[in-house]
């Protein structure tokens, strides 16, 4: 079996792991995984949060983009580039003004004054999805590369957010582009893995 249908595989099995939760059960997982990842020094001395604003059965990220506004945090939404692997970060004050893209999840709109660039901050911070996580940080995403791109020029600390029952041992298919998290969040805390 080659990599790419291994990984087809392993995202099936993910989605429906996932989905097998009920809606009370991700809620009461995620306000746990919210309250260990606001209680990570990095997440404390962050000046900015790059997250992605949580669809579906994703790990919810709106307590968290809540408490970065009420901390002072600058909070930036990704907002993908058709054709590429890459996606362009803008600050937002709200989720009011959010549009639908054509994957269907909320994005930023394409506004150039509000666009930004994680070097300009001080000590950065993103949140990142995944279908699962291994324990050495290393995801597994839906597949579009967006994160293997973004991850290893991002000069801050990486945090995976994913349910226990999403993390395995060591992800059995990975490639070369694959990137891994500094940090896996989980309901039982959060685990130091990779680049440190």
């Amino acid at each position: 079996m080659d990599a790419t249908t291994g990984k087809a595989l392993m995202r099936a099995q993910f989605k429906a792991v996932r989905e097998g939760l009920s809606v009370g059960e991700r809620r009461a997982i995620d306000e746990a995984i919210a309250r260990n990842v606001a209680a990570l020094p990095e997440f404390a001395a962050a000046d900015a949060v790059f997250t992605y604003l949580s669809f579906g059965a994703e790990v919810d990220t709106r307590e968290l983009i809540q408490r970065a506004w009420e901390a002072g945090k600058t909070v930036c939404l990704p907002r993908v580039v058709p054709g590429t692997r890459e996606m362009r970060w803008y600050a937002v004050e709200s989720l009011d003004r959010l549009v639908r893209s054509s994957f269907g999840v909320e994005e930023p709109p394409d506004d150039p004054s509000r666009e930004v660039r994680p070097a300009v901050f001080a000590c950065p911070v993103a949140l990142v999805p995944g279908l699962a996580f291994d324990r050495e940080g290393f995801r597994l995403g839906y597949g579009g590369g967006f994160y293997d791109t973004f991850l290893p020029a991002f000069p801050g600390a990486s945090i995976g957010l994913i349910r226990a029952c999403q993390l395995v041992e060591r992800l059995a298919v990975r490639d070369v582009h694959d990137a891994p998290v500094n940090i896996v969040a989980l309901e039982q805390g959060s685990a130091y893995v990779a680049n440190r």
